[in-house]
């Protein structure tokens, strides 16, 4: 087997294949012996017509049928040879099988381009810093109690801690009633932050049988473009219950706490250490968020078309699985497509960067990295060391383990400057009211 590797470009390579006959002998008998099994000739049952008749009357079609998935198994044993390493779907450009002579093939294929990597060190990234308040505790409180909430039945409405159940009913800019827009029994927890502040300001002292008007605002983007339509409803109060909050026992406090808690105050204790931890990840994602976009800003590059394509299809089809796992309702798979692409463009730089990141700078994930990880794990699981290591090689593991090492040294490089998470998230608002 003769093999000739061209580089086409920075990003697209071709392998020349060209195989003496003699050397597909094995595959081309193995496709007579499966093509046999269906063919019919007068005479004979079928599957059990001679070899030698089955060649004579069909070997000429049944040679070309399997040329092109015999250069198909021979290209990506080239691939294994030759430590090739395409990143999208290869295209066989060209063809050429004599039978009895030879059989020869050309195939593209993209590959990671080499990329001269600059300003990646010293930068400065901004770390937000999250400040835990006290009613940011009482919130998380309030939200874990709701299940437990009590219903007293009332004639008034005097503040927000009430549920009032009404029947809606949309109109028109001059009041007149839209056929087919009625929706009865609707229960509104008054208290619920998502819910429109017009119905809780307007339900005050509001008795049952009561009216009141609300109007809500839909605002979403047909691609660029904000669209924002007004719907005006009328609610009529059928039920008033005033909400009556349970005592913090310690029992409910144990309930609520998965056990991890039996007063108050060791109850305040946990959600704030909880608060912490969600901070704390949340911070080291901006951070490493900000950290690759500004690398990839700085080494900007337009990455292999087919790999880009390749990774879209990837995460479409996750969210499409997703959908189906969690029942989503109507999956609109070109609005999840559009969302995707920049992302899909995004992963394909980094990718690459990752990989010349780690070359430039003798970044690697060792054997002896991988062994121990995989005693930690065989600890907890039971399954050997040896099998997880196999794993680890023939799942993505070890790319997971070299993207976490490049991260941490590019991250142990920057220049990380902390920032009032509340003053900035202040400073973006001002700036995008005033554009």
């Amino acid at each position: 087997m003769e093999i000739k590797v061209n580089e086409l470009t920075n990003s697209q390579q071709e392998v020349e294949v060209s195989l003496e006959y003699n050397e597909i002998i094995p595959e081309i008998e193995d496709a007579y012996s499966e093509e046999r099994k269906s063919i019919a000739i007068d005479g004979f049952r079928k599957g059990k017509a001679p070899m030698s008749m089955i060649k004579k009357l069909y070997g000429e079609a049944i040679e070309y049928k399997a040329s092109e998935k015999i250069a198909n198994k021979k290209f990506w044993d080239v691939v294994d040879e030759k430590n090739l390493k395409p990143i999208s779907t290869p295209q066989m450009t060209d063809i050429d099988f004599v039978p009895g002579t030879k059989l020869s093939f050309k195939v593209k294929y993209e590959i990671k381009p080499k990329l001269e990597l600059k300003n990646y060190k010293n930068l400065e990234i901004e770390k937000p810093i999250f400040k835990i308040k006290d009613e940011d505790i009482e919130k998380e409180i309030d939200y874990l109690i709701r299940p437990h909430f009590k219903f007293e039945e009332s004639d008034l409405v005097t503040d927000k801690f009430f549920r009032i159940t009404v029947n809606l009913q949309r109109i028109d800019p001059q009041g007149v009633p839209l056929v087919g827009s009625r929706s009865e029994n609707m229960q509104i927890d008054l208290s619920d932050e998502k819910v429109n502040i017009q119905i809780v300001d307007n339900a005050q002292n509001k008795k049952m049988g009561d009216s009141f008007n609300f109007t809500f605002v839909d605002e979403h983007h047909h691609g660029e473009e904000l669209h924002r339509e007004e719907f005006t409803y009328t609610a009529e109060i059928t039920k008033i219950e005033k909400i009556v909050k349970p005592e913090f026992t310690e029992e409910l406090i144990k309930k609520l706490s998965v056990n991890k808690a039996s007063t108050f105050d060791e109850l305040k204790t946990m959600l704030h250490k909880n608060f912490e931890e969600y901070y704390k990840k949340q911070t080291e994602e901006i951070v490493t968020n900000n950290l690759l976009s500004t690398v990839i800003k700085n080494n900007e590059f337009t990455p292999p078309p087919g790999y880009v394509s390749s990774i879209h299809r990837r995460l479409v089809d996750l969210e499409r699985e997703n959908s189906k796992r969690y029942k989503t309702p109507h999956f609109d798979e070109h609005a999840v497509a559009e969302y995707y692409k920049p992302r899909a463009e995004w992963n394909a730089k980094w990718q690459i960067i990752l990989e010349n990141l780690a070359e430039m700078e003798n970044i690697k994930v060792e054997d002896s990295q991988l062994e121990e990880l995989a005693k930690e794990e065989s600890d907890k699981t039971g399954i050997s060391a040896a099998k997880l290591v196999k794993y680890y090689k023939d799942t993505n593991r070890t790319e997971m383990l070299l993207e976490e090492k490049v991260v941490k040294f590019l991250t142990e490089n920057a220049k990380i400057k902390e920032v009032d998470a509340e003053e900035k998230s202040k400073e973006k608002k001002e700036k995008h009211n005033e554009a």
